[in-house]
């Protein structure tokens, strides 16, 4: 089944600026650069890792010490304001 397609009406000068601005840059209609800046956005999105997966990149390539066990317990929290 196909979709079914309806009409996208944008109320916003700065957006209809910017379709401008696209299109002439392009030589296209400015619905061609509409469609080409969400495929651009979309395809963005698709290739963005996950916060889990950036999260571990981060761990695996930061060069800060792994000393902490992870646990807070009072010896912990003596050790850090000095007591």
């Amino acid at each position: 089944m196909e979709p079914v397609m309806g009409a996208l009406y944008v109320k916003d000068h700065e957006a209809f600026a910017m379709a401008q601005e696209l299109a002439e840059k392009r030589g296209l209609t400015k619905a061609a650069a509409v469609k080409l800046a969400l495929a651009n956005e979309l395809a963005r999105d698709r290739h963005r890792p996950s916060l889990v997966e950036a999260a571990r990149e981060l761990r695996r390539t930061s060069t800060l010490p792994r000393e902490n066990s992870g646990i807070a317990d009072k010896a912990f929290f003596d050790d850090l304001y000095d007591q």
